[in-house]
């Protein structure tokens, strides 16, 4: 799975400035953090949704932290994880069920 911050969270930080994520090959149990994220505001651990292997890292992020302020959804994921448990992904919100709750 790909794991980022969403539009909503980008918005509550602001400016991002840093983002410092983990290496290919780490392991992450679910609710540890993995990275984090420094804006003008603040700075904010981010935390696995879902335990797993660390198996690609989005690397521009670490130069372009910016990149995060104009897309935090698509292009400025911060890392791809080998799940090690799918039904983990269950207790996970779909698209339609984070618009409600934000």
């Amino acid at each position: 799975g790909t794991i980022g911050i969403t539009d909503f969270a980008q918005s509550q930080l602001g400016d991002v400035v840093f983002v410092d994520l983990p290496e290919r090959g780490d392991t992450f149990e679910k609710g540890e953090a993995f990275g984090s994220v420094e804006s003008v505001k603040a700075a904010s651990d981010v935390y696995m949704p879902v335990g797993g292997e660390i198996i690609d890292v989005n690397e521009s992020l670490m130069e372009q932290p910016e990149l995060v302020n104009s897309n935090a959804m698509n292009d400025a994921w911060f890392v791809k994880v080998k799940v090690e448990n799918e039904s983990e992904m269950d207790d996970l919100l779909d698209q339609a069920a984070y618009e409600k709750v934000c």
